[in-house]
């Protein structure tokens, strides 16, 4: 799932994977060197498309096409360098295979990029030992993070991750009528109140993140955790990569905190001030959320898998929900 991406992609088709099949996936391979077996697996992927290929005699690969129009290859190709420099300082990450001088590769109108197959589970989030983990890994990546920055890749800002959501939304007609008045108060509210979280966090300092830091995007093993999937790398502060491991009541949200920063501050220094951000950061992603379902309504990947869109209960619950995180938008923040 891709959240965190400007809804700057006018260029991509609205069946934009219409014409990807077995045929031409075995060929891609085939294009850059490899030998497929013909055993194929569609693994679960929406913004891109993600499949396991077996290979003749070599354990199968993971390919990625990438969805068309929506990244320049200047900026994948700087995911591609950020995954390779935490790879070189041993953060536990799943690069591209170099193949034939390259790791982007271009194939039928498609772009892709070939990964080694890992296996793993996702993380038991309610162990202390377990957040303390992520904790270190996350204060290593940031290290390797602060160390460069990004030219081509977006820079987190709520205006394009909750503004142009909601006006999208409402330009589009996606909200039902009867609904629209209490979508357009409730985010009007949300919005002010997340411009004060900002204004309240103050200069956060910008640096490299991975961006999408969910359990979904940790593969565990007895060995410990590997970080898939950085499509959605982008400049920001750093507590992006670490709210989205918080849940439950405020008093287990504290503990997990504190357990996360006790593995981070071994590796480097948390700003406290960025806590203000971290309700402000979890509303902004609902609202995107919503935005990026309907401008990806088209692909017809979207309405089968999530049936439940565009119905006037969905945006009921979403009010709902919005009307909820307003509440937490209220309290103080988490205490360390």
């Amino acid at each position: 799932m891709s959240v965190d991406g400007p809804l700057d992609d006018t260029n991509s088709p609205s069946r934009p994977f219409a014409d990807l099949g077995p045929v031409t996936l075995l060929a891609m391979l085939e294009s850059i060197g490899f030998e497929p077996d013909g055993r194929l697996l569609e693994l679960n992927s929406f913004e891109n498309r993600v499949y396991q290929l077996g290979l003749e005699d070599q354990p199968p690969v993971i390919v990625k096409v990438y969805r068309p129009g929506r990244w320049p290859d200047a900026a994948i190709a700087e995911e591609h360098d950020f995954a390779r420099a935490l790879a070189a300082q041993e953060v536990p990450v799943v690069a591209p295979l170099d193949c034939q001088g390259a790791s982007l590769h271009h194939h039928a109108g498609y772009r892709f990029a070939v990964y080694p197959r890992r296996g793993g589970h996702a993380p038991a989030l309610d162990h202390p030992e377990t957040l303390q983990w992520l904790g270190r890994l996350l204060g290593q990546l940031h290290n390797v993070g602060a160390a460069d920055a990004f030219a081509h890749r977006p820079v987190l800002d709520w205006q394009w991750m909750a503004r142009q959501s909601r006006d999208d939304l409402l330009a589009e007609g996606w909200i039902p009528h009867h609904l629209e008045p209490a979508y357009r108060s409730v985010t009007e509210d949300l919005l002010t109140d997340i411009d004060a979280a900002f204004r309240r966090a103050a200069s956060w300092q910008a640096i490299r993140l991975h961006g999408d830091f969910h359990p979904g995007n940790i593969l565990w093993t007895d060995a410990g955790p590997h970080l898939v999937d950085l499509d959605d790398c982008l400049t920001g502060p750093a507590i992006q990569d670490l709210w989205m491991m918080l849940s439950g009541e405020r008093a287990e949200r504290t503990g997990q905190l504190n357990e996360l920063l006790g593995g981070y501050e071994q590796f480097r220094e948390f700003d406290p001030r960025e806590l203000h951000l971290l309700e402000a950061l979890r509303t902004m992603r609902m609202m995107r959320y919503a935005a990026w379902l309907a401008r990806r309504w088209q692909d017809p990947a979207f309405p089968a898998a999530f049936v439940w869109f565009d119905t006037p209960r969905y945006w009921e619950e979403h009010i709902l929900a919005l009307r909820e995180q307003a509440a937490a938008m209220q309290e103080p923040p988490l205490c360390v």
